[in-house]
């Protein structure tokens, strides 16, 4: 399963939307260079609040163009860095794959995905509605959050529009992803 990038985003401020850039470098352990999110430990204001010693299982944010064209159909219409992600992929099902999934991304950067974005309140003061528009369920009744996934980089790299993403799937049993 391959995919590409589309584009990439930081941002060094806690903002809501990110920066599209040329390149992004990712630092192993700790996430993107220069994003408020990178660090060995949270960065999440809500999560350092209640335990500022908690590893970051977040430390890059990852979404699929898909949803943004799924959303436009709902009348939404996002662009690029719009809700926060640091890759914006084409090709990948993304929300699909079990966690400990690893994404070879362009020459040598390597990403371990640690569960599902849980999507917040901040959608909806973005653009009314949008949260509830990246919720979804299963035949099973299970919840499904679309607003992508989180990871933590096993290996450091440049990353920049048009790399290629390799997909490595974890040993079975899957795990399906629940929100980090």
């Amino acid at each position: 399963m391959k995919g590409k990038v589309l584009t990439v985003s930081a941002s060094g401020d806690h903002h809501f939307s990110k920066e599209v850039q040329t390149q992004i470098r990712l630092l192993k352990g700790l996430g993107v260079e220069g994003d408020a999110h990178a660090g060995a430990t949270v960065k999440h204001r809500s999560r350092v609040k209640r335990d500022p010693t908690q590893p970051n299982l977040r430390q890059i944010h990852i979404v699929h163009r898909e949803l943004f064209d799924e959303l436009l159909d709902l009348g939404y219409e996002l662009f690029p860095s719009a809700i926060g992600e640091n890759i914006l992929t084409e090709g990948l099902p993304l929300i699909e794959l079990p966690t400990g999934t690893h994404l070879r991304i362009g020459e040598s950067a390597i990403v371990e995905i640690t569960g599902s974005r849980n999507p917040c309140w901040q959608l909806d003061e973005f653009q009314s509605g949008l949260m509830k528009a990246v919720l979804d369920w299963d035949a099973d009744g299970r919840l499904i959050r679309k607003s992508g996934v989180m990871g933590i980089i096993l290996e450091g790299g440049e990353v920049r529009q048009g790399d290629d993403i390799e997909v490595v799937l974890p040993p079975e049993p899957h795990q399906l992803l629940e929100p980090v």
